[in-house]
């Protein structure tokens, strides 16, 4: 993070603060960001007592004027509680930079709703709790560079950041790695099964799978070549990989697992048209 894309004067407000939240306040945290320069606004008492206790934050029932104080608000609630939270916050906010983790709310309806044109749209995943997120950003016309650069910057305390220039790439950033780590763990709990039934301990399967899912992303962030090279180059003719990908093959895997995409990107367009308007 750098330090000219974060004031050191500058106020950061949480609407909502659940695990995304957290995670941010996390890096932020570890960053040097001051506890004094944090709010969050959070409905729920046990909530509020853990941000309390982790980060050392002012966590705040309601709405407030506290927030005019804020040149960045993040907006981390579910997107059905959206609306319901937006209206004590809109009169308090139009002068902050809005920065929404929020799946299918869409840039116009933020302003329309929150105060501020400036807006900046991300779709994170849960691995930001552990610094290793993934997060696709948009910024909306108002939004200027230095805008773009603040939200980046408090992004990538939790990990790696792209941007797209399309607001509706936000909907396949969603399907891919905003739900990704689903489908990893949903993977992991197939070999974790197929290891125990093959007479492993759960807890050797388990280290195997995570170990394998880890090392092959790395070795594919490093590479230079392209995914089915490097799945070719595992996969002998008539050998062990061989009989495992021909298996998935014929039952379908590929297409069915690229239809889950496209039905995760369908709802996250549907999420902005049930409760963004």
């Amino acid at each position: 993070m750098t330090d000219s894309a974060l004031p050191s004067d500058l106020h950061l407000a949480f609407i909502g603060g659940g695990n995304m939240a957290s995670a941010i306040i996390g890096g932020l945290r570890r960053q040097g960001v001051a506890a004094e320069r944090i709010d969050v606004v959070e409905p729920f008492e046990a909530s509020r007592d853990a941000l309390r206790a982790a980060h050392g934050i002012e966590a705040h029932a309601a709405a407030g004027d506290f927030l005019a104080r804020a040149g960045l608000i993040v907006w981390a609630v579910k997107p059905q509680s959206f609306r319901e939270a937006a209206a004590p916050v809109a009169p308090h906010a139009g002068q902050a930079l809005h920065l929404s983790v929020m799946a299918g709310i869409r840039a116009g309806d933020l302003a329309a709703q929150g105060g501020s044109a400036r807006v900046v749209r991300c779709m994170p995943n849960t691995p930001a709790l552990v610094g290793k997120g993934m997060t696709g950003l948009f910024a909306s016309a108002a939004a200027s560079a230095q805008d773009r650069a603040l939200a980046e910057s408090v992004i990538r305390t939790t990990g790696d950041a792209l941007w797209i220039e399309r607001e509706e790439q936000l909907d396949a950033v969603t399907a891919l790695s905003g739900s990704g780590p689903a489908y990893v763990f949903y993977f992991l709990e197939a070999m974790e099964r197929a290891g125990t039934q093959m007479g492993l301990t759960a807890e050797q399967a388990r280290r195997l799978a995570v170990g394998t899912f880890a090392g092959g992303s790395a070795l594919a962030a490093d590479s230079p070549e392209t995914l089915a090279t490097l799945r070719e180059r595992v996969t002998s003719k008539g050998g062990t990989t061989y009989a495992a990908l021909t298996h998935l093959d014929q039952a379908g895997m590929q297409d069915a697992f690229v239809g889950a995409l496209h039905a995760a990107a369908v709802r996250a367009k549907e999420l902005g048209d049930e409760f963004g308007r």
